[in-house]
Order: structure tokens, then C-alpha cells, then sequence
């Protein structure tokens, strides 16, 4: 209390409410969102954890003054704070005492008030005694009539001894009117208080038993059949004119769901819930969640499908139209045609069918899907999964909540129309996850055969059946995907297109829909085979085709514009008009490496567009044997250089290198493009190529990319994406590889005609690589273990044109007589 009684002497901060009184020893929980408000807040719990509380008068007004607040209001403490994600604070209040405001202060952004202490008269302790009995017995008369007094505060009514404490108790479960509650809260003598709650009970208690009187004479006139039969008239002629022309939506729902002929226990179902809605009021919230849940279920197919197409030259054709290539997923589907038509033929059913198809952006995925569709003649649904993080969006929403709806598969399902659609789940490696859920997690249940017949979306909460769903999933990267999903998925890899193959689906698909999409006759624009090499070489870089389509988009305006202003009627593209329609070509030079050089090395890797060159430069110092590599190399490939430098290292003196090169030379590896990030093992034996020719002052083949990790003892370890590197390699121009021998296997994945133009070198050891990657002379070459196929290189390398072996020289001399071995590579 000596706390309470120095109370003018600090001064607190003052927290305005809207619509809300507190009184002493009242508990009020609070949703604080204007930023002055969250101060006071604050700067309460920065002090004692006590603030001023009081009422707006007027609760339109957002940002108060002094004199739109009352002056009498509460001493609170903050029992408890709960931030929420949206920036408010959520606060526990618990009222100490009655106080007074004065001295308003707003200097720090929010008011700060100085308040004296309210004190109430003590009462002559009979009267107070006979008005708490009076009060106590009102209070037990009300809660039986109304049952809204909860039984504790009725104990705690009941228990009461003190006339202040019980009015202020009765107040807060009984007075719901501002202007009432802050009356009662700024009069001061607790019998008056005391008094004006009396009255209200007494004036309630009246129309609670005048309620009861004409409820039980109502109930005497009419018995309970007739009581039933006029309820339900009345709520019929309520629901028709609700309804309008739509008439009673009670009996229309009843009917669809006995005409419906969903399985018993979906019916039985379908049927409690009618109930519910029925006795709900048509307005509430609940009412709507309930109406939604039974329009779902009963827009849901449940033993509707379409007959496969089992014709599989028919389907064939369809996905020869449609795509040009992918011949591994057009075989994957006639696959499972051919099962499915001799599995209906023995009347035996196969299980539900999911298919990954994983490849680089572009490649045609996403349409492919239709296409299946299509060629089986089955509904086709797709669901967009990118960017999706939270589980509910798979299983749906608990009906608990307002505005719950069901799940993106309930949804598709819905939308098709029959059980055995073909669903698209695009972009499954772009699942996120985070407080609400793991939706990758939610979809191990989707996607297994063994689990998917009994699917329980948690709006529906009923079992679904899943099992005849055609499921097609989509990725970019097959990596993202956790692995428990892929483990349920049939991978199918699509690699990027051979030059060949987009000049085909160029001519076949992307110029006349181009055409037709820029209102241009079929013809309009001529494009000959070499042009179309040309805008795919110079102004595209990708595995699939959709940067082609928009250069192709970008000459059918060009042409549109022309013959507008009526200078032709068609256009035969030509490379003088390429060059005015697209400008120069944006590709083709910046990998342009000119001459065989020292300490240059073409490498390949495989990024999200499919393959790409990557040339790794080496750079000797005079120095103390510092590494430094630049290029935003990633942790692999880091690791991939030292090992590489340990190497050339171990086998200094075969390579006619100084042994104690380290000691004398600084070593600098770079990437470029250093902006992208870059990693992997698989440029081991580029980065050790390199190394090796800028210590052996010797130059490397331009005409040569690697591939391949390498480990300390030289050991060539195979890659993935040899396939890829291949097609990257052919597209700038390079004819010969070296690669894994354990690789030699992947040869049959790489297409004919490029298999044809290239010459691969598969070796097992670094060895091998430096004999065929390095101009060496011959006596470095003759230092080098016996090799199959060093010779070869070494004849190799002395016919191209200019080359002749170096003289020996001391470590370090220089270089200039090497460029007469260089050569500039073909395009």
C-alpha cells in the first residue's frame, strides 16, 4: 500500500482503450496495435510493469486528446506480454485501484500521466452486510434464469464479503454499455455501486420470469407433434424466402445427397452434418464453413471416370504432334498403355502410377502433361507447387477455422471431374516449409501407391481414393526433392535439346504459333536452316526452347511492323534483316578463346539452363606458395583445387617441374563469370590441367574440354551430366572431350549426330589427360608413364598447324616462343 500512497509522486504512462473499462481486481486480456499504445506498453515493462488505464469517450476517435478521455480511470500491471507476428503485443491487465488523471504529458510520443490515488468512504458495516445478502441472492436468482453467470464467479459472488469488491465483480459480468460501466466505475461509495447493480438485477429478474411465463404458455397450448410440425413449417418458409427461386436449401441439399450415391459412410456423413447446418442460423460464420464442406463433397467425383484411350498408335501420334524428342517419356507412356490395356483385358487392376520428370527449364515438362492427358484420353489438372510452405495448402484446413477450405489435391480432384485424372504437380522441388508445416511431408502420403486409396484431406476428413490418379511431377533439380519422396516417384530425366532438335521444334511449332499469335498469315516469315542455327547459337543459351520462342515472338513483331506500313507483305529473313530485327548477337564471342594458351583450361559443368563451359585460368607469381582462388568457388570445388595442386606436386619431377616450385611461386586459380556461384568435384582434372601448363609453361589444347574429378593419387573419377557437357561443348564449337572412363557407359544418353562430330578421350588417370590435353614435347612426354594413347596426342598436337616441339628451358623462362604452337579454335 505505501507504493499506492506515493503514487502522485512518479508518473506513469497512460494506455487509452477503446470500448473497454477496467475496474479493480479485474483480469483483462488486450490486443495493442497503434504504435503509441505498444510505447506505453514498453515503457511500462521498462519500469514497474504499472500503467494508467481509462476509456475513450467518443470510440471513433483514433488518436485522442486529453479531453476525449475520461479522468477517472485504473492503476493496471501488466501480468503478462505475448508479441504477435504482425507487430502488436497482446497484454494480460490486472486493475489495482481506482485513480484519478491528471497532468497529461505527450513529450516522449505517448501520454505519461500523473494520477492521485481514489479513496472509498468505508461503509457502516450492518447496511453493508444486509445489501451484500440482498445483492448475493439477486445474483443467484439471475444466474439461474439467464445461465450466463459462470459457477465460479457465482462462488465467488457468493463468498464476497467486501461491497466495493462485489460490485466491481458484478460489473464486469453484467454491464456490457461503456457509458454504464465508467459511470459505475467513477462513483467513489462502494454501497452506491452496490445500490445501481441491485437495481439491475432486480430489473432483468423480472424480464427473465416474464420470458418464462409466456414460454410455458405457449408450451400448454401446443403439444410436441404440433410444436415439431409448426417448427419446421416455419423454418421452411424462412429457408424459401431466403432462397428466393432457388427454393428450400435444406431439402435441395438433402436430395442431391440421396440422388448423389456416394458410399454409405461419406452419406451417413454428409447426412450429420445437414443436421448441424439446419440448426444453425443461416448467417453465422460456422453456417458458411458447414455449407462448403457439402458442397465439396458432394462436387467431388466419387465413382466417376473416363475410359482410357488404349490405342497406342493413336496415342503415339498424339505425343509425336505435340513434342518433338523426349523419347524416353514417350516410351515410359506407351509403357504403361501397353500394361494397362492387358491388365483390363484379365480383369487385374495395377497400381497408381507417379512420374518425376526432371530436367532444366524449358525442356517442355509442364506441357508434356497435357500431352499425356491428351494421348489417354483422361481429365488433366495441374497444381502449381512453387513457392508452396505451408501443409495445409495439401491437406487442407481443420474446419475449425473460419474461411477453411481443402486442400490444392481435393481441389484438382474437383476439378477434373472423375477419379482417374492426369494430375500435374509442377515445380515439386520448390516446396518450402516452415512453421506451418512441411509440405513435402504431406505429399509422402499423396504420392505412395500403398498409402494414396485411403488420403485424408483434414476439410473433408473422410478417406479419399487417390489410386487411380495418373500422378506427373516436375523439377528442375532432383536433388531438392527429399529423398522419402523421390523414393515414391519414377525419375525420368530430360535433358536440354541438340541444336538440331530446337531447329525441328523451331520450325514445327514455335513459328506457327507465333505466327497465328502476331495475326500473321502462315508464311509471313521465312526462316531458312542456317539462319535458324544462327539465332540459336548467337542469341540463345539455354537446354529447352523458351528463349528461342521469344526471339522468334521478337521477329513477328518486327515483321507485323513492316507490313503495317505496307513495305512488304511477307518477309524472307535474311542475315542483314536478323541483324536489324535482333541486333547483334548477344552469344557466340564471349567464349571465344582464341589461340591455344598457358594456364587456360576449358572445363564443363552443368547448371540450371543444362550445360555450360567453364574455362579455369592459372596464373604463376613470384612468391612464397600461396593458393588464391577467386571466382565464387564453392567448398567442393575449392577442395578439388589443392588437390589438384598436391598432384602436379607428386609428380613434379616426371613433369620436368621444379620440385620446389611452391616455394618460389604464388598460384592464382580463377573462374570466370566470378558473379555466379559455382561447385562440384567435376572440374578436378580441368583445374589440375591448367595448374599443370602454366608450371609447365606449356599450352593447352583450345580445342579440348574436360570433365572429371581427380584425387591425390591422379585417379579420374566419373561425373554426372555427361550428356549435358557434351551438348555445351558442340554448341561453342568443341570437338574434342575427355572425360571419365567410367563415363564411357553414358555415350549411348548423347545423341547420334552429335556423337558423331565429337572425339571423346576416356581416361583413368591425370596421366592420361595431361598426354592428351597438353602440348608437351617429347621429352616430357617420354617422362611420363606408358600410356594408351600418349603417342597418339602427342602426333596430334604436332599436327596442328604451326606446332613444334620447345627447346628445354630453365623453370620460369619465357614463354613467347609458344605462340607459334597456338591456334584459333573453330566455330
Amino acid at each position: 500500500m505505501s507504493r499506492l500512497n506515493d503514487l502522485y509522486a512518479f508518473r506513469y504512462p497512460l494506455l487509452p482503450l477503446k470500448n473497454v473499462v477496467i475496474f479493480p481486481r479485474n483480469v483483462v486480456t488486450l490486443l495493442v496495435g497503434r504504435p503509441r499504445s505498444i510505447q506505453s506498453v514498453e515503457d511500462a515493462l521498462a519500469r514497474d510493469r504499472r500503467l494508467i488505464v481509462t476509456a475513450h469517450r467518443d470510440g471513433e476517435v483514433e488518436e485522442p486528446r486529453p479531453e476525449d478521455l475520461y479522468q477517472v480511470g485504473a492503476l493496471a500491471a501488466i501480468v503478462s506480454v505475448d508479441r504477435q507476428a504482425s507487430g502488436g503485443v497482446q497484454v494480460v491487465l490486472e486493475g489495482i485501484n481506482r485513480v484519478r488523471l491528471s497532468q497529461f504529458d505527450q513529450a516522449r510520443g505517448f501520454f505519461t500521466v500523473a494520477a492521485d490515488l481514489v479513496r472509498e468512504p468505508e461503509p457502516p458495516a450492518a447496511e453493508a452486510r444486509a445489501l451484500i445478502a440482498h445483492v448475493q441472492e439477486l445474483a443467484s436468482g439471475y444466474g439461474q434464469a439467464r445461465g450466463v453467470l459462470p459457477a465460479e464467479v457465482q462462488e465467488m459472488v457468493q463468498r464476497a464479503t467486501e461491497p466495493g469488491h462485489l460490485a466491481d465483480l458484478l460489473a464486469t459480468q453484467l454491464l456490457a454499455d461503456v457509458g454504464r460501466r465508467q459511470a459505475l466505475l467513477e462513483l467513489t461509495d462502494p454501497l452506491h455501486r452496490l445500490e445501481h447493480l441491485a437495481i439491475h438485477l432486480s430489473a432483468e429478474l423480472d424480464v427473465a420470469n416474464l420470458e418464462r411465463k409466456i414460454k410455458e404458455r405457449v408450451r400448454d397450448q401446443i403439444d410436441k407433434n404440433q410444436r415439431e410440425y409448426y417448427l419446421r413449417e416455419q423454418l421452411k418458409a424462412i429457408h424459401d424466402e431466403l432462397g428466393g427461386e432457388g427454393g428450400n436449401e435444406i431439402e435441395t441439399l438433402r436430395a442431391r445427397i440421396a440422388d448423389r450415391g456416394v458410399p454409405p459412410p461419406v452419406e451417413e456423413k454428409l447426412v450429420k452434418e445437414l443436421g448441424r447446418l439446419e440448426r444453425m442460423p443461416s448467417v453465422s460464420a460456422e453456417a458458411t464453413v458447414v455449407r462448403t464442406y457439402l458442397e465439396t463433397a458432394l462436387a467431388l467425383p466419387w465413382h466417376e471416370r473416363t475410359e482410357d484411350r488404349l490405342d497406342l498408335a493413336e496415342a503415339e501420334r498424339i505425343l509425336a504432334h505435340d513434342h518433338f524428342g523426349l523419347d524416353q517419356v514417350k516410351e515410359r507412356i506407351l509403357d504403361f498403355l501397353a500394361v494397362r490395356k492387358l491388365t483390363t483385358e484379365a480383369g487385374t487392376t495395377t497400381r497408381a502410377q507417379i512420374l518425376c520428370l526432371i530436367g532444366p527449364p524449358g525442356v517442355g515438362k509442364t506441357s508434356l502433361g497435357q500431352s499425356i492427358a491428351t494421348a489417354m484420353g483422361r481429365a488433366f489438372v495441374r497444381v502449381s507447387l512453387g513457392g508452396v510452405r505451408d501443409e495445409a495448402e495439401i491437406r487442407g484446413h481443420r474446419r475449425t477455422y473460419i474461411g477453411a477450405m481443402p486442400g490444392r489435391l481435393i481441389g484438382a480432384m474437383k476439378q477434373a471431374g472423375s477419379i482417374n485424372p492426369v494430375v500435374l504437380l509442377d515445380e515439386i522441388d520448390k516446396l518450402a516449409s516452415d512453421y506451418r508445416g512441411d509440405p513435402a511431408a504431406a505429399m509422402l502420403e499423396v504420392l505412395d501407391p500403398e498409402q494414396n486409396h485411403t488420403f485424408v484431406d483434414h476439410f473433408l476428413d473422410l478417406p479419399y481414393d487417390l489410386s487411380k490418379v495418373l500422378f506427373i511431377t516436375t523439377a528442375n533439380y532432383g536433388q531438392q526433392i527429399p529423398r522419402p519422396l523421390r523414393d515414391r516417384m519414377e525419375i525420368i530425366e530430360i535433358s536440354g535439346y541438340t541444336e538440331d532438335e530446337k531447329i525441328e521444334i523451331g520450325r514445327r511449332y514455335l513459328l506457327r504459333r507465333q505466327l497465328a499469335a502476331h495475326g500473321l498469315k502462315p508464311g509471313g516469315l521465312e526462316i531458312s536452316g542456317k539462319l535458324w542455327g544462327r539465332i540459336i547459337r548467337d542469341y540463345t543459351r539455354e537446354a529447352g526452347v523458351r528463349q528461342l520462342d521469344r526471339e522468334v515472338a521478337a521477329l513477328c513483331r518486327k515483321v507485323a511492323r513492316d507490313i503495317v506500313r505496307g513495305r512488304v507483305e511477307k518477309v524472307r529473313l535474311t542475315e542483314g534483316r536478323l541483324a536489324d530485327y535482333l541486333g547483334p548477337g548477344r552469344y557466340g564471342f564471349d567464349l571465344d578463346l582464341g589461340e591455344s594458351q598457358v594456364g587456360l583450361a576449358l572445363g564443363l559443368g552443368v547448371t540450371d539452363i543444362g550445360g555450360e563451359l567453364l574455362p579455369v585460368e592459372v596464373a604463376t607469381m613470384p612468391g612464397r606458395g600461396t593458393l588464391t582462388i577467386t571466382g565464387k568457388a564453392g567448398d567442393v570445388m575449392q577442395e578439388s583445387a589443392r588437390a589438384a595442386l598436391s598432384y602436379a606436386r607428386s609428380r613434379a619431377t616426371h613433369l620436368r617441374i621444379d620440385p620446389d616450385f611452391q616455394e618460389k611461386l604464388d598460384l592464382h586459380i580463377h573462374l570466370p563469370e566470378g558473379a555466379t556461384p559455382k561447385d562440384g568435384p567435376s572440374a578436378g582434372i580441368t583445374m589440375a590441367t591448367a595448374l599443370i601448363s602454366a608450371l609447365t609453361k606449356r599450352p593447352v589444347r583450345n580445342d579440348t574440354a574436360l570433365t572429371g574429378e581427380i584425387t591425390l593419387r591422379g585417379r579420374v573419377l566419373a561425373i554426372g551430366g555427361l550428356k549435358e557437357k557434351t551438348l555445351a561443348a558442340h554448341r561453342q564449337g568443341i570437338r574434342r572431350i575427355i572425360a571419365p572412363r567410367d563415363n564411357q557407359r553414358d555415350l549411348i544418353k548423347i545423341p547420334a549426330n552429335v556423337r558423331r562430330e565429337m572425339k571423346f578421350f576416356f581416361a583413368a588417370s591425370m596421366d592420361e589427360v595431361i598426354a592428351e590435353a597438353i602440348m608437351l614435347d617429347d621429352a616430357q612426354v617420354e617422362t611420363l608413364p606408358e600410356l594408351a594413347g600418349g603417342a597418339t596426342a602427342v602426333d596430334d598436337a604436332r599436327r596442328l598447324p604451326g606446332f613444334s616441339p620447345l627447346p628445354e628451358a630453365p623453370f620460369g623462362a619465357d614463354v613467347a616462343a609458344d605462340a607459334g604452337s597456338r591456334r584459333k579454335r573453330g566455330r
